[in-house]
């Protein structure tokens, strides 16, 4: 729930800055249709991981490997959320149903049989990982341009320190399934120092709207003053990541990430409101 939760947060924050006037039946079924789809792409990853879950200290207890529901039962609950997550979507315009659905698609073949094959599954999940910001933009406006792809880019450079995080705190649980999660397969300077490369780039990326290239999307000197304070904040734990190794300072930064793309989203809006 609270992934999903997260998620859709994401998407109202996207709705929310593209909104010149709130249609609230709109942000309901952006809500709806959202974590509809989030539960079908989290349903059919546990569908194809059922073993590998039962071999995880932070899985095995979920439904199917701990034998609390059946596959058939998963099955159906996810075909369920699927409808449901598409016709919301639909009913706000085709465009945030494709992308959502392409979400999902991408979610499920391709990030997780990744997972057990390259690294580079992180980038192939980090897709629908950055879509939900976006399509509130997009859900809003019926259109895909500059401005859902800068939220696009944004959330989509976050997920890599982000997730590199949590793989380096679970990455003894994480080979256990045979999970190639990390950058270079190791606890070392060289994932490290990827986390902090992408944070930097993660950081430029939310500045953006301060110059006048992001359509609509636009952000003033002192929100981008603010935004940048958020980013050094979130470099700090990056870097100190890279300094001491260890499991400790990357569940910081996991909390760090958390905490910086929450406020990022939500300085955005208020800057947007303050200006209008």
């Amino acid at each position: 729930m609270r992934l999903a939760l997260s998620v859709v947060f994401s998407s109202l924050a996207g709705y929310f800055l593209a909104a010149e006037i709130i249609n609230w039946n709109s942000v309901f079924l952006l809500f709806i249709g959202g974590y509809a789809m989030v539960g079908a792409s989290n349903v059919y990853n546990q569908l194809l991981e059922k073993n590998k879950d039962s071999l995880m200290k932070r899985t095995l207890n979920r439904p199917l490997p701990a034998n609390r529901m059946t596959y058939i039962q998963a099955l159906i609950i996810a075909i369920l959320l699927t409808i449901i997550g598409v016709t919301s979507l639909y009913f706000l315009n085709l465009k945030t149903a494709v992308f959502g659905t392409i979400a999902i698609i991408i979610y499920v073949f391709g990030y997780t049989p990744l997972k057990s094959l390259t690294p580079l599954s992180v980038f192939i999940g980090a897709i629908p990982g950055a879509i939900p910001y976006m399509l509130g933009w997009v859900a809003y406006s019926g259109n895909f341009g500059i401005e859902p792809g800068v939220l696009f880019m944004f959330q989509f450079f976050w997920q890599f320190p982000h997730f590199w995080a949590i793989g380096w705190m679970l990455d003894e649980d994480y080979k256990k399934a045979g999970f190639k999660m990390l950058p270079t397969g190791k606890k070392d300077t060289a994932t490290a120092f990827q986390i902090v490369f992408y944070s930097v780039w993660t950081i430029v990326i939310s500045l953006l709207p301060i110059s006048s290239y992001t359509g609509s999307l636009s952000l003033s000197f002192m929100g981008g003053l603010v935004v940048l304070l958020l980013g050094l904040f979130f470099l700090f734990f990056g870097i100190r990541l890279m300094k001491n190794r260890d499991d400790s300072s990357a569940k910081n930064l996991m909390y760090a990430s958390i905490f910086y793309i929450t406020f990022v989203q939500i300085i955005y809006i208020m800057d947007k409101i303050i200006i209008i």
